[in-house]
Order: C-alpha cells, then structure tokens, then sequence
C-alpha cells in the first residue's frame, strides 16, 4: 500500500544528511493530517515543509486513531507532499495525541524532608519528582477506570513540566543548595491510555518514521505560545477546536495548570446540519463551511445557524464545565486564545465575546478572545508562506515540542539546573 502512495512524489527526495537538524510534526486530527518539516538553527526552527490530507468519517473518532490502514495512507500522502516542498525525507518526528481519555492535570505534593539542615542536591530532587510523578499516574488511571465504569486501564505519562517549587514557604527556582524541611512541588503531567499510544506508534512504525515523542496537543499548544523565558508570567486558556475534540489548555503565571478535553469539535456541527436539514455529510459540510466563505445560498442560511446554534449550546456547556474543573486556582485567566479548524465559525467567537456565558465562573471580569497567529508562536518561522492562520498551530506547538526534545537528547552535559531538571522531566 504505501509503496504506491510514495509513487504521488514528483521529484527525487533526498533523505537529510544530518536528522539531527531537522524534525517533522504530525498533527493526525480528525478532519485533516498536518505535517511540518522544521530545520532547527540556533536561534529558531524554520519550517520548509507542509502537507495536508483530508481523513474519512471512519478514520478517527473523538481524536483517537479507529483505523490505522487508513490514517497511515492520509499521513504518507501529507509526508509526500511535505517532503516534496521541502527536498528532503526527514524522519525524526513527533506525533501529537489527543481525545477525551488524554488526561492532563497539575498534581501538588509535599514531602517531609529527613535530613532539614542538608543542602539539597539533584539526585534528591529527581527522587521527589519521581515520586509526584507516580502519584500523578495514579490519578490519572483512578479517573479513567471511574470514567469508564470501573475498567481498569494502563496508561502512559507523555508529558510533564515544572510548574513550581516551595521550600518551607518560600518559592525557588534553583532548589539545589537550600536547606529546608518541607517542599511543596507543583507538577504538570498528561497521561494517555497505552492503546491509544500503540497506535501512534504502529503508524509512526509503518511510515518509518524515529518517534522522538508522543505529545499531548493541549501541552503542544501551550509550548507553542509560552517559548523559552523561564521567567513568562503569561496566563491565558488556550482552546483547540478540532474536527472531533476540543482541548483547553489553562496557563497561569507561564506554567501549564491543566488540560481538559471533550468530544464536540466541529464535524459535530456538521451532524446538526446533517440531521436538522436532512442532508448527507458532504452537502451539510459545505453548507458550514459555506458560512466561513459567504457561500451558503442565501435562503439556507437561517436553517443552517439555528441547526449550528443547537450544537453550540451543547459546546459552550462543555467548555463551562470543563473550566469549572480549575477549583485550585483563585481565578481563571481572563484571556482565551483560541486555535484549530473548528474556531473558524463565527458563532463561536461571538459566543465567547458577546454572551455571559463566564458569569457562573471564577473570571474577574469578562475574557477577551482572540486567534493565535502564527507569528505568535515562539521560535519558529515560516519560510513556505503556506502557515498563515490558527489552523497549524497545534503542528507548530509540535515542532517546539520536537526541539524540546532534541535539545535535551544532544544537552547530556549542562550547567543550568533548570535544564536539567527539564531532563528529568523528561525521562
């Protein structure tokens, strides 16, 4: 199968001589594949390559793989098209996973030290991550079995990141050296069922491809928009609307809170249209998108919005919902970026920015809402001119994610500790 997909390159590609400098991300949504070849440099990551393939109904559902035949056809025919563009086969690459079994969430514990008057050292530290790694995985796995009815289901950590450290009270960044008897680490981790894994790795296996990570999108999103600064104070609710799932990431003071998921994205739109106007799933997918590009027939239009509106009120209860499961932070950022094929319609935004829909949640004052640019992302350039909208930016969270990554590999020796915890982070 694949050897006839590979026949759709026009010109020879030569495989890149040092994979080291280069990194593709797979965004394997439900509506399209997205893949991006970055070269890393220095001092930012170019992209040079960019493929797109449209998936079936039955290719995937709720964000995860149900046909891996399948998507791994739509994922080499966006490779082929990535690597035609860029004149090169590239095969380190990160995959980013989502669906509403891909738990994230920000887990605090604190250890009682033995020994208060020994300066803390690295190998002491990795210990207590360790430990609020473990804890975090099982209540990742608590909540899966609760969800699905007792069943119970091995899961995967496939990220984590810092998001605080106190000693006695006191709030460090460096923590080796200080003496205390009491450290309070705050841990973000994302967990996902090992199925759902497995498949990553099977069509990763058959598009020969290096796995260099497995992300969760929500993280990948946050990657994107927060970059390098160990010292970004930015706090925002970041949403992804997909075709299946929309996954909300809540960022406070530079560091990733939490991500929820839920399974209503935009081809939930579609069935609406589908079942309100008794049309099949094409006719009724470009009666939605007929709105975006004002090319909906002009008599539809009020049948359309008000079979979109039903769906809507079911979205926006789901982002309440989701949000209201924050009850450790005092308030929610009032800013939301939003990014994903599914935030293009425009009843979406207006729900967000011209309804009270936040009034039974902790916000200060009303959110304001806008689009991630492209340019927004930290690091990375385009140098193709065919990312120019919020409907890469989970590609381009992977990218960061696929540099992170690479940076910590080719790093074995450094002098920064934050560095080296991120190591340990990632181990």
């Amino acid at each position: 199968m694949l050897n006839k997909i590979k026949n759709i390159k026009t010109k020879k590609i030569k495989k890149a001589k040092d994979d080291s400098q280069y990194v593709v991300a797979l965004d394997i949504g439900t509506e399209f594949v997205k893949v991006l070849i970055g070269k890393v440099g220095p001092d930012q990551t170019e992209i040079i390559g960019v493929g797109r393939a449209h998936q079936s109904l039955s290719d995937m559902q709720a964000g995860a793989i149900s046909d891996i035949t399948s998507v791994v056809e739509n994922c080499d025919k966006a490779l082929a098209e990535a690597e035609n563009q860029a004149g090169l086969s590239v095969r380190s690459a990160v995959i980013g996973i989502a669906g509403e079994l891909v738990k994230g969430t920000t887990i605090t514990v604190r250890v009682r030290r033995k020994s208060p008057k020994k300066p803390m050292d690295l190998e002491e530290i990795e210990r207590i991550i360790k430990l609020v790694q473990e804890k975090a995985q099982d209540k990742a796995r608590q909540q899966l079995s609760w969800e699905l009815g007792g069943k119970d289901i091995e899961v995967r950590l496939v990220n984590s990141a810092l998001v605080s450290i106190d000693i006695d009270g006191y709030p460090v960044t460096n923590p080796v050296g200080f003496q205390g008897s009491d450290v309070v680490i705050q841990l973000f981790a994302a967990f996902a069922p090992m199925i759902h894994i497995g498949a990553l790795e099977r069509t990763a296996q058959q598009l020969d491809l290096d796995l260099l990570a497995v992300a969760a999108e929500p993280f990948a999103v946050s990657r994107s928009v927060i970059g390098d600064d160990p010292n970004a104070s930015m706090s925002a609710i970041l949403m992804d609307i997909g075709g299946g799932t929309t996954d909300i990431a809540v960022i406070n003071d530079g560091g990733v809170q939490g991500t929820k998921m839920f399974g209503i994205g935009g081809r939930a739109y579609t069935k609406s249209i589908e079942k309100e106007l008794s049309v099949d799933f094409d006719d009724a997918e470009k009666l939605k998108l007929g709105l975006v590009n004002n090319q909906t027939p002009a008599q539809k239009i009020p049948a359309v919005e008000a079979a979109l509106n039903k769906t809507l009120d079911v979205w926006i209860g789901g982002v309440e919902l989701a949000l209201s499961e924050f009850p450790k932070l005092d308030h929610l950022p009032n800013r939301i970026l939003l990014c994903g094929g599914g935030s293009s319609l425009d009843l979406v935004m207006d729900e967000l920015q011209n309804t009270k829909w936040y009034r039974q949640l902790p916000f200060t004052k009303q959110p304001t809402v806008q689009y991630i640019k492209p340019s927004q992302v930290v690091g990375i350039v385009d140098k193709t001119g065919q990312v120019n909208d919020h409907t890469y930016i989970t590609a381009m969270g992977l990218l960061r994610v696929g540099l992170d990554t690479m940076q910590q590999a080719n790093n074995t020796e450094t002098n920064s500790i934050r560095e080296r915890l991120d190591r340990i982070l990632r181990t």
